[in-house]
């Protein structure tokens, strides 16, 4: 990956929907060459998808909650049933797998507290293997949905 390349995936960060004559444009290439660039990063896996950002608030889902999971056991088999389970559940919009103290960090996204106690009570509660819930509400959000760094 050179440095048009890192400027390609800058612009298109910032601005997915860029047409590719004004991306060409603002990376100093031609049309041709520059379309070629970017199938070849989707091809390569750099590019692995284009989404929309939505406003939490306008789709009733703006109450987002950090739930800290701790496992009973952490056997393969108590970890595949717990991670395939998380998978299905739509109000988890993140999940990670974590080193440390906590084994689990989902964040949820809701339409209110009411909204998430269900969710608690009647999705994570169950969840195969669990041990501790521990919710945390965000006081406010100091970065979001930062572009990723693409330099050298």
């Amino acid at each position: 990956m050179d440095s048009i390349d890192r400027m390609i995936l800058r612009e298109l960060q910032s601005e997915g929907r860029l047409p590719n004559a004004e991306l060409a444009d603002r990376v100093g290439l031609t049309p041709s060459p520059c379309l070629r660039r970017v199938r070849q990063l989707e091809a390569d896996g750099v590019i692995r998808r284009y989404a929309a950002v939505v406003d939490p608030a306008r789709i009733g889902r703006s109450f987002e909650v950090f739930v800290c999971v701790e496992l009973q056991k952490e056997d393969r088999a108590t970890i595949t049933a717990f991670e395939e389970r998380v998978r299905e559940l739509r109000d988890v919009v993140e999940a990670y797998r974590l080193f440390g103290g906590q084994d689990y960090l989902l964040r949820i996204a809701v339409a209110d507290i009411s909204a998430y106690e269900h969710c608690y009570t009647n999705e994570l509660a169950t969840l195969p293997g669990v041990a501790r819930l521990t919710s945390h509400l965000a006081m406010k959000t100091v970065v979001a949905e930062r572009p990723r760094p693409v330099d050298g």
